[in-house]
């Protein structure tokens, strides 16, 4: 009986815990901070305000990211375990705008070709127990649709 009634008032606060923000507990989720809009990747459908596919054919991609070996190297980088301001304020004070992994490859959206070869729209760097690549371009590609959106600095080099 004792169980049921701790079950009875915990699982309350656990669903609106997972309306609220999309998560029950809460973790680090990468972001880009831009002037006045931070981009975070989508956790959940009623946040997806941009879309992404992938694509495995160079030939049906619209933006390419390459892997690089370097957060030096790198357009965005995302490292465990590395604390910056930028890191930390990433969407404090700013509109934020999320982008999601879309399931299947639409003419509208951009679809992103990943892979370690040069000649690439972005370059990417990812280090982390929880961030994959794919995450990294995504945001990348992301922030590219949101205004003012990043350098391009793999076309600059």
């Amino acid at each position: 009986m004792l169980r049921m009634r701790i079950w009875a008032a915990t699982a309350p606060v656990l669903i609106a815990s997972a309306f609220a923000g999309g998560h029950i507990v809460a973790s680090p989720r990468p972001c880009i901070p831009l002037d006045g809009v931070s981009v975070w990747l989508g956790t959940t459908p009623w946040q997806d305000q941009r879309h992404v596919s992938f694509t495995s054919d160079p030939k049906t991609a619209t933006v390419r990211v390459q892997i690089v070996d370097s957060p030096e190297l790198a357009d965005f980088a995302i490292v465990d375990d590395v604390a910056t301001p930028e890191a930390a304020s990433c969407g404090e004070g700013t509109t934020p705008r999320f982008v999601s992994v879309a399931p299947h490859a639409s003419a509208a959206e951009p679809v992103i070709y990943l892979s370690a070869e040069p000649d690439a729209d972005y370059r990417v760097f990812v280090q982390s127990r929880t961030a994959t690549a794919q995450d990294a371009a995504a945001l990348i590609v992301g922030a590219a649709l949101a205004p003012p959106s990043p350098p391009r600095l793999a076309a600059a080099l």
